[in-house]
């Protein structure tokens, strides 16, 4: 049955549908009700106004997200927190306004010969990767790939596995060239980590998800970085060494539309840049592997455990894609 939206506004109050009176959108009762249902799974809450534009926007994802699945790709979308938003506006919150120019960071990795194991998963060998973390509604992702890299470097080295603060990051490394909610990137906040000598704990540095004033105490540091090992510019080959060897690595690349609705499977893009000037989030490989002849990179995000596969995605490997290998990095510690 299709109903004008105003007719449903009585029975939805309570989820924030619209007065009567509000423009209408012609769907059927049963979107109406998926539309609701996601609402509450997500804790969507809408004013009257904003109700019937969120509900084209989702509309409008869901069918973008059918099409594709109906197709021949290597992955497959679905709905998630960020289903009622257009990709302008999750630019916005969500990643990097600040441009971020991965040539900047001067390579110091020197890469051996080889061979590699065909695959490695850094959660199944141990207590060394820490859970997926949400970064909320701030371009922060640079902060939760740089202590997730740490948190790993540091159970690896033989320390226990930590939850190092990301607000202190977002507060504090603005003189190594990062900026807050607005972008950053973990080479430059391991430089912050060393030269600050140390980051502090998530319990004694708690996450606002906002830009706020500096509160580091010294005394209450309890990860330190000794060094940086920064990839050769476009090296994956290296990033794939620096993963079988030694520890999950930082690396950012360009994020486009058809991410934000990614579920599962090998990512890839026809429509993202491989520069280094166009990166504009930060994530963790943790791992790599193949699957039907295609190689893929097992990445850790931040934008919580309901995102992707229980907050991981998979991405094409050795193609540069979307620019990963631009920027890779991860820290060496001090215990």
């Amino acid at each position: 049955m299709w109903l004008a939206l105003p007719l449903l506004c009585a029975g939805a109050l309570l989820l924030g549908a619209p007065a009567c009176g509000a423009a209408n959108v012609s769907v059927s009762s049963l979107e109406t009700f998926r539309f609701k249902t996601w609402m509450l799974q997500h804790q969507k809450k809408y004013s009257s106004g904003e109700y019937s534009h969120r509900l084209r926007t989702f509309l409008h994802n869901r069918d973008k997200m059918k099409a594709h699945n109906a197709g021949n790709h290597t992955f497959q979308m679905g709905l998630n927190q960020f289903s009622d938003m257009s990709f302008a506006e999750i630019k916005r919150k969500y990643l990097w306004s600040q441009p971020q120019n991965c040539s900047a960071t001067r390579g110091n990795y020197l890469r051996g010969s080889g061979p590699y194991p065909t695959s490695v998963d850094w959660r199944k060998k141990g207590n060394f990767v820490s859970p997926v973390k949400n970064q909320g509604a701030c371009g922060s992702c640079w902060t939760f790939s740089t202590t997730g890299a740490l948190e790993s470097a540091v159970a690896i080295a033989g320390g226990k596995l930590l939850s190092l603060a990301e607000q202190q990051l977002v507060d504090c490394a603005q003189n190594f060239n990062n900026h807050g909610c607005q972008g950053g990137l973990p080479s430059q906040a391991f430089e912050y980590i060393h030269y600050n000598q140390g980051i502090m704990g998530e319990d004694s540095y708690p996450y606002q998800g906002k830009d706020s004033h500096c509160k580091f105490q010294p005394e209450k540091a309890i990860a330190f970085v000794k060094d940086v090992a920064n990839i050769t510019l476009n090296d994956e080959e290296a990033m794939v060494e620096a993963v079988a060897l030694y520890n999950p690595v930082s690396f950012a690349f360009e994020v486009t539309s058809d991410f934000m609705r990614y579920r599962k499977g090998i990512y890839s893009s026809s429509s993202c840049h491989k520069t280094p000037d166009r990166v504009n989030h930060a994530v963790l490989a943790v791992g790599y592997g193949e699957e039907n002849g295609i190689p893929y990179w097992i990445v850790k995000n931040s934008w919580g455990p309901q995102w992707g596969m229980n907050g991981y995605f998979l991405i094409e490997r050795g193609k540069n894609m979307c620019g990963l290998a631009a920027c890779a990095s991860y820290p060496i510690p001090q215990l």
